[in-house]
């Protein structure tokens, strides 16, 4: 049976399972209180986001780019943060931020003056050094002993207060309430008594509220408490949480072959196309089939690209793959097209969406112009 009639490969973003997100997300800014944003670095299809913008109360961005995106396509307030600015970007980025959030006490010396005179909310990113990745993701860590995201309370300087009305930390990654309970006792311990005098306090991304198991009352009454006890107003900033199990990779098996495993090769590419399969990693799921030997048939799927490391992993299957049958990966809507490139000269993926009432539109087709004018 085939996912969609749609040519492969081809992300199909399922706007029904978007809606049903929302509502949650929703739902939680209701009872808690918060402003929610959608953090564009993890999901930036511009097309839905009037439909977002009707559930959310803007986005995040991390750079120039992402903020002019914001400016031009989604209503609501627009807050930027980056490790550090450029000098050529940084007015023009005020041409589009409502918020400006400074990860060093450098940085603010150098932009904040400008900032301020624009009329932006200027904030900083604080690391409250404690650290819930699990040990096989520590290179992720923004808590980590090395880490250049925020600034710890050994290197806080509360003399440059001055003009900064926000908090903002980010130290969570697919992760449930109880962490950031976690996080939320050691921010307030290193950096509590400073919220006094803030206007706002932004708990960043990683909070998985979509997910079935996620304990969402655990993040209400912690919204309420922070709102409560400092009078602040409070941010969440979800990426994947806005597009969780929303979104497809679908793409058509080329051949089939045999060394020691059966091997399917598809017209879609890890490196391409879903690079978090190589740089996590991430195994994503596929449709109708199981990971590693559970079902009758197993196959090592890999992509069209010449590097031999382009492998996504081991599956089994109720049937026999043969070139032309359909292999559909789920949960492919985050990290996916904003990383999309033609490495290889592989061609990008058209971008679809599976409207409410059952149809697939594709919104968004690439060629070969595309792969030729990222080059000289």
């Amino acid at each position: 049976m085939r996912f969609t009639e749609l040519p492969t490969p081809c992300y199909l973003i399922d706007e029904n399972k978007i809606v049903q997100n929302l509502a949650v997300l929703h739902d939680v800014a209701r009872r808690s209180g918060a402003k929610i944003l959608l953090a564009q670095k993890a999901f930036s299809m511009f097309s839905l986001y009037p439909l977002l913008a009707e559930y959310l109360d803007g986005s995040t961005a991390s750079g120039l780019f992402e903020a002019r995106l914001a400016s031009e396509h989604f209503p609501g307030e627009t807050h930027v943060y980056s490790p550090a600015y450029a000098p050529d970007e940084f007015d023009e980025i005020l041409q589009y931020a409502d918020h400006i959030v400074f990860n060093s006490f450098n940085q603010w010396k150098i932009y904040g003056n400008l900032a301020r005179a624009a009329g932006k909310s200027c904030g900083l990113r604080v690391n409250p050094e404690c650290s819930t990745q699990p040990k096989e993701h520590a290179m992720y860590d923004p808590c980590g002993p090395t880490s250049r995201l925020g600034i710890t309370i050994a290197n806080f300087q509360p003399e440059l207060l001055d003009g900064i009305e926000g908090l903002h930390f980010h130290t969570l990654c697919e992760q449930n309430s109880d962490d950031l309970v976690r996080t939320v006792a050691a921010f307030e311990n290193r950096f509590g008594k400073y919220l006094k005098d803030m206007k706002w306090l932004n708990l960043g991304g990683g909070h998985h509220i979509t997910r079935d198991d996620y304990d969402v009352e655990v993040l209400v009454e912690c919204v309420k408490y922070l709102r409560g006890k400092y009078g602040v107003e409070v941010y969440l900033e979800p990426g994947e949480a806005v597009v969780l199990n929303a979104g497809y990779l679908v793409s058509t098996v080329l051949e089939v072959m045999k060394n020691h495993a059966h091997i399917a090769i598809l017209d879609t590419a890890a490196p391409c196309h879903m690079p978090d399969v190589l740089e996590v990693p991430y195994r994503p799921p596929v449709f109708r089939a199981a990971e590693g030997h559970k079902k009758a048939f197993t196959y090592t799927l890999t992509g069209r690209s010449c590097l031999a490391g382009d492998v996504i992993g081991e599956y089994s299957f109720d049937n026999m793959l043969r070139p032309g049958d359909q292999v559909t990966f789920e949960d492919m809507a985050l990290y996916t097209m904003v990383k999309t490139n033609t490495f290889n000269g592989v061609p990008l993926p058209n971008i679809a969406l599976r409207r409410a009432d059952g149809t697939d539109e594709i919104v968004r087709t690439f060629g070969y112009e595309d792969f030729k004018n990222r080059l000289s």
